[in-house]
């Protein structure tokens, strides 16, 4: 894998001064880690924003803080919702030498000769496997092909994803990750999701880390 490499500077600029940093052309970060106390940066924000609109929450970046290189995954971008702009990203510091746990989003390729034959509906289980591995072997992404599945019923399961030896899958090998049903089948499941909704009451869920600047208004 191409090592990615951005350059940063330490920044003293916090809270709502941090506009004025935006406007100079300036994205503002945090690096943490369990070896790293956080470290405010600021990037080169067009730079930036290209290159984390690639990435994925697995993809390793090195970012250079003033000659000091850290390896690191992004954890949380934040952005403008009017604009679409990145306005904070939060990275995670790494030690190349010690094994992290991530979940890796999957993505699938080839055509199921189910939907082609038997108009089947593809129903997604599991999006992303939990893995175990040093950073430097973390795969960007797990590609699942998709072709195997001939008939309706036919399904692949986390056992089946062959994955290489340095990388250890923490899902359970029988799980599926997606199957093959009939579509009134799927319309039927749904609808009984549905009514299981509305009965239960009413749950939310807070998001986990804020933006240190503050939820700062755009």
């Amino acid at each position: 894998m191409e090592k990615i490499v951005l350059k940063a500077t330490k920044r003293d600029v916090t809270g709502k001064q941090v506009k004025a940093l935006r406007r100079a052309g300036q994205l503002p970060a945090v690096i943490y880690g369990r070896h790293v106390e956080p470290i405010a940066i600021s990037l080169e924000a067009h730079t930036a924003g290209i290159l984390f609109s690639k990435v994925t929450s697995s993809t390793l970046v090195t970012i250079d803080v003033e000659g000091t290189e850290y390896a690191a995954l992004v954890r949380e971008k934040q952005r403008n919702y009017i604009k679409g702009n990145l306005t904070h990203v939060d990275l995670l510091a790494l030690d190349l030498t010690e094994k992290i746990r991530t979940k890796v989003h999957l993505v699938f390729a080839g055509v199921a000769p189910a939907v082609k034959d038997y108009s089947a509906v593809l129903v997604h289980r599991v999006e992303s496997l939990e893995v175990e591995c040093l950073p430097t072997d973390l795969p960007e992404r797990i590609s699942v092909d998709i072709s195997s599945i001939k008939e309706i019923g036919n399904s692949i399961r986390v056992g089946d994803i062959v994955l290489p030896e340095s990388v250890t899958v923490l899902n359970e090998a029988e799980d599926i990750v997606i199957i093959a049903t009939l579509a009134r089948e799927e319309a039927t499941a749904e609808g009984a999701e549905a009514a299981g909704a509305e009965a239960a009451p009413g749950l939310s869920v807070e998001r986990g880390k804020k933006d240190e600047e503050g939820a700062e208004k755009k």
